[in-house]
């Protein structure tokens, strides 16, 4: 006698198949999240440290260096280049941004408050996509682009839940209220 006769059925899906393309899928995001967020904080790190990869120690922001001065006043190009480099190492800007990369990290990191990090962080690299128009490598699309994408599809998943903080924080009193916090 056979057991699983959807299994048969051309095109049919088993339950414990529908389940392990879940459970995948869910890892996949929590991986995706985890990598974003460590992007994010290694940004921050780095320009606070100086840790020699895209700053080096003695324009780390410690040492008195400014996280936004050299690439607003020299990286950008395009329609909005004196916009952004009116802003180029202005101490608002730099605390702006330091925190800015710092939150969005963390709170993927530990998968509490995505949706809120995935809008910051979306909106921060849609401004980074903007300060350099057009990209160099394709007339419109750029990383920037995909990972705000990304950020997302981490959000509208609820991609803080696997790996993460996420269901914690979504039992909290605050999250349970403001749904948007989650």
């Amino acid at each position: 006698m056979e057991r699983n006769t959807a299994a048969k059925t051309p095109g049919a899906e088993t339950v414990r198949e529908q389940v392990n393309r879940k459970r995948a899928t869910r890892y996949l995001l929590a991986g995706l999240r985890l990598a974003l967020g460590w992007i994010f904080l290694w940004a921050f790190l780095d320009k606070l440290f100086g840790l020699g990869f895209a700053t080096e120690g003695k324009n780390a922001w410690i040492n008195g260096g400014s996280p936004t001065k050299g690439f607003l006043s020299f990286g950008v190009t395009g329609p909005f280049e004196g916009f952004y480099q009116s802003m180029a190492g202005a101490v608002w800007a730099d605390w702006l941004f330091m925190i800015g990369l710092a939150a969005i990290g963390t709170a993927l990191i530990l998968g509490i408050g995505v949706r809120v990090a995935a809008v910051a962080g979306g909106l921060l690299l849609v401004l980074m996509w903007t300060a350099a128009l057009l990209p160099a490598n394709n007339p419109f699309m750029d990383d920037h682009l995909v990972y705000a994408g990304v950020l997302a599809l981490l959000a509208v998943t609820n991609a803080g839940d696997t790996w993460g903080l996420g269901r914690t924080w979504a039992r909290l009193p605050i999250v349970k209220r403001f749904a948007w916090l989650r």
